[in-house]
């Protein structure tokens, strides 16, 4: 399932996931930092929405009080429910 989350307060504008049950398979952030954002869902990939969570939730970017790794967080977790709604 892929599943589109539109950002709030970053520079990337929308994450796309995917995921296979809780699995992150698949990152793809629009706009932000190229470098960041080539290396983010590198890391992420084949993690839990769990240790995704608990790794990059919460991460503030000059004093935002978010990131792209938060929004990334929130991202697997909104595309992990929806998944849970569709079965």
């Amino acid at each position: 399932m892929i599943y589109n989350y539109r950002t709030k307060g970053t520079c990337s504008t929308q994450i796309d996931v995917e995921l296979e049950g809780n699995i992150v398979r698949n990152v793809k952030f629009t706009g932000g930092c190229n470098g960041n954002l080539q290396a983010i869902p590198l890391l992420v990939q084949g993690m839990t929405v769990e240790e995704v969570e608990k790794r990059i939730g919460g991460i503030s970017c000059n004093g935002r009080g978010t990131s792209c790794g938060d929004q990334l967080a929130k991202a697997c977790r909104a595309a992990y429910e929806a998944s849970l709604q569709q079965s």
